[in-house]
């Protein structure tokens, strides 16, 4: 199963777009576990995920967010600026797959 982890300044912006992704992995028949989070707990939290997505507003924190990452072997990514603006979680959850490397 997958594990995408979508941070945002509260965990709140973010959560429409998992929602999305949600719906969009229901309908190809994956599983995938997708949660929001807030900046502050998202370090605690990406040991448990695959990837790591932030919202456009933390791009700043993408370098600190990524050491952090290092420590599990994941990547972090700012999440693309339409996909997240639209919640369009096909488009959010097909960049998840490719920073996994699938």
């Amino acid at each position: 199963m997958k594990k995408i982890l979508l941070a945002c300044s509260a965990g709140m912006s973010t959560s429409l777009l998992v929602t999305k992704m949600d719906q969009y992995v229901q309908t190809i028949g994956e599983e995938a576990k997708i949660w929001a989070v807030g900046q502050d707990q998202a370090k605690k939290e990406m040991a448990e995920a695959n990837c790591v997505l932030i919202g456009p507003q933390m791009s700043f924190l993408k370098g600190e967010l990524q050491k952090e990452a290092d420590k599990y072997g994941i990547k972090v990514e700012v999440i693309d600026m339409m996909a997240y603006g639209m919640a369009d979680g096909k488009k959010a959850y097909e960049q998840a797959l490719r920073l996994m490397g699938e």
